[in-house]
C-alpha cells in the first residue's frame, strides 16, 4: 500500500468529522494552544497537512506553512484557506523543502509512523532540520506501540469495538510494521473498509533519531495539556530542540 494511493479523494472527502472525534474542541485547542506557545512569534510549518485540522485555526495565530504527499487533502484544504493564507509544498515530508526559515515544525496524530522504513522517519528528522532556525523546535506526536495487547503467537489485536464500528491492528514485529483496518457497518450486511500501514516508533529510538539530526529532547508529555508522561501513557507529544 502506498501512502498516495491511500489518501485519495474518497478518505480526503470522509476525513474531515467537525466537533467530533480527533476534530472535537477538547483534542484540538489544547493542541493548537500548545503549538502557538512553541511557535512564538516565528513561523511554524506542519509536515502531512492533510485537510487542515489543525494549520487552520493555528493560523489564526502564527504564520502556518506545510507539506502535503496528498493532492486530494490540499484540495480540500483549499476550502477552508488559500495559498497566500496557508502556503503548502505538494510532497513528501521526509525530503521536499518548503521555503524560508521557521521557529517550529510539527508532526500531529501519529503521522511519522506514515513512514514506512527508519531510514525515511531518520530523514523526516533531517529535513525538519534544514527548516529549522538556530535553537528551532520539532513537535512530535506519536502513540506508543501496544504491544502488551498482543498475545502470545497472535498477530492481530482488536482496539475498538463501538456500534456500528470495529478497528483492529495485525503486526509484523520483526519489521516494527503495522496496519490498522477500520470497518464501518452499514444497513443489512454493507460494510467499509479502511486500512492504514505504519511504522511504529519507541520513544527511544525516536529519541536517537533526534540526535542524529542534530536535536535534543527538550520535554516529553502525555498529552497536548501536559500531563505526565508515564509508563501506562498511550500516547506522547515530544519537543525536540535544534542544538
Amino acid at each position: 500500500m502506498r501512502q498516495e494511493d491511500i489518501w485519495d479523494a474518497e478518505t480526503a472527502r470522509r476525513y474531515d468529522t467537525p466537533g467530533t472525534g480527533m476534530f472535537a474542541p477538547e483534542v484540538l485547542e489544547p493542541t493548537v494552544d500548545r503549538l502557538a506557545e512553541l511557535a512564538g512569534d516565528g513561523r511554524a510549518l506542519e509536515f502531512a497537512i492533510g485537510t487542515g485540522r489543525v494549520a487552520v485555526p493555528l493560523a489564526e495565530r502564527v504564520a502556518v506553512a506545510g507539506i502535503e504527499l496528498s493532492q486530494p487533502m490540499i484540495d480540500r484544504l483549499r476550502a477552508k484557506a488559500d495559498e497566500d493564507t496557508i502556503p503548502v509544498v505538494h510532497g513528501d515530508m521526509s525530503t521536499a523543502r518548503a521555503p524560508g526559515e521557521f521557529s517550529l515544525v510539527y508532526l500531529v496524530y501519529n503521522t511519522i509512523s506514515n513512514l514506512l522504513t527508519q531510514d525515511e522517519q531518520v530523514a523526516c528528522f533531517a529535513n525538519a532540520a534544514r527548516h529549522l532556525g538556530p535553537g528551532g523546535r520539532f513537535v512530535v506526536e506519536l502513540w506508543v506501540p501496544d504491544l502488551q495487547r498482543l498475545p502470545p503467537g497472535a498477530e492481530a489485536a482488536v482496539f475498538a469495538v463501538e456500534p456500528g464500528y470495529v478497528g483492529f491492528d495485525s503486526y509484523d514485529v520483526l519489521h516494527q510494521r503495522v496496519v490498522s483496518h477500520h470497518v464501518r457497518f452499514g444497513e443489512g450486511t454493507q460494510a467499509r473498509l479502511f486500512r492504514s500501514p505504519h511504522r511504529y516508533v519507541w520513544p527511544a529510538e525516536l529519541d536517537l533519531m533526534a540526535r542524529l539530526g542534530g536535536f535534543a529532547l527538550e520535554s516529553r508529555s502525555a498529552d497536548w495539556s501536559g500531563a505526565p508522561f508515564t509508563a501506562a501513557s498511550r500516547s506522547h507529544e515530544s519537543v525536540y530542540r535544534l542544538r
